[in-house]
């Protein structure tokens, strides 16, 4: 029954908003050929003085069935250290029976427009999406707010978990989802994974899009759903060595798994209207 829910997030990674090439269609990169890519600090993001745009510009909404009525809110999913974790829910209007779930997970400028919209495209072909917020409800416009936030999760990473774990135990126990898979971009990318190592046996799918990989061979055997994992050969934050490396160490172990590089694509290319990080090129390797 698992591999159903996994074509939302083929869907919602790829149909959506697929990477062009300079010619508009997706390429992957072959195995070896940005073998020089490094990396940025994952803790910090881009390095002083790099070349950077300093604001998130918000995407505009694209609905994909705006034909469906979707019922929408705000809603507590868990406790806090700070108060109660509030994330965004969406779920077609005419629901009549439990639906699939999707927790879906922000990258680093939090819980804004651009997720919420994300949010509804899926949840108009038949699921009920939970946003999560890791930031208790604060967003970042700037590279230097969105730095601050992260290096709040960067130390308290079980708060992080224990956020997610809220938010999946909300939809398998209050919205009584028979299936849940989770989707995460950049921070959240990193923590789908997380997510999925957290909770073998019980997440169906997971997708991560342009998220740090982990390399542990020990870890990455838990893993027991379908992995979809889509990354841009141009990616200055996430080496592109180590993403060939994820894929080798799951093709190894015989998992689920599909992960893509695209050529010529850079960091944020699943919101391509959103002014993102260009980070530049680094001399030494960091962890993705």
């Amino acid at each position: 029954m698992r591999a159903p829910l996994c074509l939302v997030a083929i869907w919602l990674a790829v149909v959506a908003c697929a990477p062009p090439d300079s010619t508009g269609s997706a390429q992957p990169v072959a195995d070896g050929a940005a073998a020089g890519v490094s990396s940025v600090n994952p803790t910090t993001g881009p390095a002083a003085g790099e070349n950077v745009d300093e604001d998130a510009t918000e995407e505009p909404g694209d609905d994909t069935n705006p034909l469906i009525p979707l019922l929408e809110q705000s809603i507590p999913y868990g406790e806090g250290a700070d108060g109660n974790l509030v994330g965004f829910l969406a779920v077609p209007a005419d629901a009549a029976e439990p639906l699939p779930g999707v927790l879906m997970l922000h990258e680093w400028w939090g819980l804004n427009d651009n997720i919420r919209e994300a949010a509804r495209r899926v949840a108009r072909e038949g699921y009920v999406v939970l946003a999560a917020d890791l930031y208790g409800g604060r967003t970042a416009t700037s590279v230097p707010q969105a730095q601050a936030l992260l290096r709040e999760l960067v130390e308290a990473p079980d708060r992080v978990r224990e956020n997610v774990r809220q938010a999946y135990e909300y939809l398998e126990r209050y919205a009584l989802a028979p299936r849940i898979g989770c989707v995460g971009w950049d921070l959240g990318g990193r923590w789908a994974l997380q997510a999925a190592l957290m909770l073998p046996g019980r997440l169906d799918a997971m997708v991560m899009v342009y998220g740090a990989v982990e390399l542990d061979r020990a870890a990455l055997e838990t893993l027991d759903m379908p992995v979809l994992g889509l990354f841009g050969e141009q990616d200055r934050s996430i080496a592109v060595r180590d993403v060939q490396e994820f894929r080798n160490i799951l093709g190894q172990l015989g998992k689920d798994a599909e992960v893509r590089i695209y050529s010529g694509v850079d960091h944020g290319f699943f919101f391509p209207a959103a002014r993102r990080t260009v980070p530049s090129p680094r001399t030494t390797r960091g962890s993705g």
